[in-house]
């Protein structure tokens, strides 16, 4: 017989004890967690759901849906991005009418939101409720298109200047890119862009050299945004130069004569464009007869007095400018035509023989314009009449020489028979006759005679 101490038995018993405790425990905790893991994995093979991202543009409508896996009947919650519930298994819990419950299926839950503005962006949650919760989240996001930009102009083009224009968006998401363009070239500007929470606000300013040709010249600064789709909003622009007045008398062609009417009108350019329109004489006034309608001024009946330099002026406010017009009123000079005249023919039997042509003694004047002076009238005469009237004032000259001259002769032999018929008629007294015919003697008597 084997005696066992008291302190080996007690070892023993405790092993013992321990033994079967353990093999209770792995009893009973091994099937519970194959119970739970076997529960678990059946739960998530049979409960899930799913969430969708969308974009909208502002304005328009957004469907948020949330897909369901095995759907048995739980609590499905929609809640907005403030985590305010929209839904409880289909019912409206928030009073908002642009939200309507557009679907609830086993597979699919369906919402839309209506007139949807950048407040509305953000994570809409899908929640499925089951022995433990599931969400997803769907992301709205806004996008807002840009407005046609405007055009402000910073500094006004003055001829010779520089033309300050800025283009502005001032509302989109994200940001639009703006740019100048002029005969489909782009024109640098400085961009500047300002967020404004959701929103950004774009400009863009361009400073460009400016002449009078570029009056009128269209510009266009262009939009480009993502949500437009690839086309562009445009804001056409033309350019507004200031600049002084230019002034352009325009006048009639031709000589102007006594009772003809003058027509001159002032064509007048500049911008802005001069209203007021001044006509006048240098050192002289408007004549009575002078009739002023807007940029014309009329003169009926003209006369030389009338004659004078004419002055138009008009002026804006970048300076002034005038133009003058120098009237020439000429007579009324008639002219008298003579028919040429031909002496009477007698048949004669000639060959015909080709002549030059002649000018006849009495061919009509004709008139010729001085080049120098196109009003002036320049009466111009054949050589050959001047040559026949020569001619025949020589001959008169001549003639009148020859009839002096026999005049002259003709009165000396008058007095010769004069002195005779005196002589003849001292014979009655004797002593004259006899001094004729005694020769010296005679003389002497007759100087005694005459004594």
């Amino acid at each position: 017989m084997t005696l066992i101490s008291p302190g080996k038995r007690n070892t023993q018993e405790d092993q013992r004890g321990i033994s079967t405790m353990a093999l209770s425990v792995w009893n009973y905790c091994v099937p519970l967690a194959i119970i739970t893991a076997a529960c678990l994995v059946n739960t998530a093979r049979c409960q899930a759901v799913q969430a969708e991202n969308v974009t909208v543009l502002e304005g328009g409508t957004a469907q948020i849906s949330c897909r369901l896996q095995n759907y048995d009947g739980s609590i499905v919650v929609i809640q907005n991005p403030r985590r305010q519930t929209l839904f409880f298994n289909g019912t409206r819990a928030l009073k908002d009418d642009r939200f309507q419950m557009v679907l609830f299926t086993q597979r699919l839950v369906r919402i839309t939101l209506t007139n949807v503005s950048v407040s509305d962006e953000g994570g809409y949650f899908c929640q499925l409720y089951t022995d433990a919760t599931h969400h997803q989240v769907a992301t709205l996001s806004v996008s807002v298109p840009p407005e046609t930009p405007t055009v402000e102009v910073k500094q006004e083009a003055v001829e010779g200047g520089e033309a300050e224009l800025t283009c502005v968006s001032p509302r989109s998401k994200p940001a639009t890119t703006l740019r100048w363009m002029r005969n489909s070239r782009e024109i640098p500007g400085v961009v500047s862009q300002q967020d404004n929470g959701k929103t950004f606000s774009v400009s863009s300013t361009i400073r460009i050299p400016v002449e009078r040709k570029d009056n009128g010249a269209a510009l266009n600064c262009e939009a480009i945004h993502p949500a437009l789709s690839g086309q562009k909003r445009v804001r056409h622009y033309r350019l507004d130069v200031y600049f002084a007045p230019t002034v352009r008398i325009v006048s009639p062609t031709g000589i102007l004569r006594e009772g003809d009417s003058l027509s001159l009108t002032c064509s007048i350019t500049g911008n802005p464009l001069p209203r007021d329109i001044l006509w006048s004489k240098i050192n002289d006034t408007l004549p009575e007869r002078a009739e002023i309608s807007g940029p014309t001024l009329q003169i009926s009946r003209l006369s030389q007095s009338h004659n004078g330099t004419y002055l138009c002026q008009a002026q804006n406010n970048y300076g002034r400018a005038a133009d003058h017009y120098t009237l020439l009123v000429y007579e009324n000079v008639s002219v008298t035509t003579m028919a040429p005249t031909t002496p009477p023919t007698q048949p004669t039997t000639t060959k015909p023989t080709t002549t030059p042509p002649t000018t006849s003694l009495l061919e009509p004047e004709s008139r010729l314009l001085d080049p120098e002076d196109p009003g002036a009238v320049v009466e111009t005469h054949s050589a050959v009449p001047y040559a026949v009237i020569g001619g025949v004032l020589a001959l008169l000259v001549f003639t009148v020489i020859c009839v002096l001259i026999v005049t002259i002769w003709c009165s000396v032999r008058q007095k010769g028979s004069y002195l005779t018929h005196e002589a003849s008629g001292l014979d009655e007294h004797g002593e004259v006759q006899e001094a004729f015919l005694n020769g010296n003697d005679a003389s002497q008597g007759k100087k005694e005679y005459l004594l």
